[in-house]
């Protein structure tokens, strides 16, 4: 007598057991899958980091320096940022390590925050100065309306899923008069 395939020898209920087995374990198997593509895709398509002679740049052009850490409370193991800032009159640099991820833009604060709920509470007197399209070293370029004087701090944020990344902190005060918003 033929054997049958285990699959296909059940009857009834167990044969639905079966079936939804195989649905719960393919949808699981989908579900990982997509959780790692949202995870590398930004790694793959990240752009080579700032050079050492654009940081170096920077550095001899400073007008403030910061430094993003790791531990902030409203970062986490998957989302922070741990490395020096420089700030020029018209250019942020930044030497470190970024945790990859999705849709990240770099702004301005008036204030220093490190939670979400702190940054969503100025975002309206932020300004987005720039994406960031590398996880490492970058210099992103300000516009040209903006003073970063007028501010206090930069923030890393993930604009796809409304996630702190970290922030920097590059002067107590900001200069006065917010005239680039």
């Amino acid at each position: 007598m033929a054997r049958r395939h285990p699959l296909f020898s059940f009857k009834g209920s167990d044969m639905k057991t079966r079936i939804w087995i195989l649905i719960a374990s393919h949808l699981a198997t989908g579900l990982v899958a997509f959780a790692a593509g949202i995870y590398v895709l930004p790694i793959l398509t990240a752009t080579e980091g700032a050079s050492a002679v654009e940081l170096q740049v920077a550095a001899e052009n400073a007008r403030h320096t910061g430094r993003f850490e790791r531990n902030l409370p409203g970062s986490d193991a998957l989302h922070w940022a741990d490395g020096k800032l420089t700030v020029t009159d018209s250019s942020i640099a930044f030497e470190g390590d970024i945790a990859p991820g999705p849709d990240y833009k770099l702004y301005l604060v008036p204030a220093f925050v490190d939670t979400r709920a702190s940054f969503l509470a100025i975002k309206a007197r932020a300004v987005r100065v720039g994406d960031l399209k590398t996880f490492g070293n970058f210099v992103v370029a300000l516009p040209d309306d903006v003073n970063p004087a007028q501010y206090t701090s930069v923030v890393i944020w993930c604009e796809r899923f409304s996630k702190f990344i970290s922030a920097a902190r590059y002067q107590s005060v900001p200069a006065s008069g917010l005239t680039s918003m």
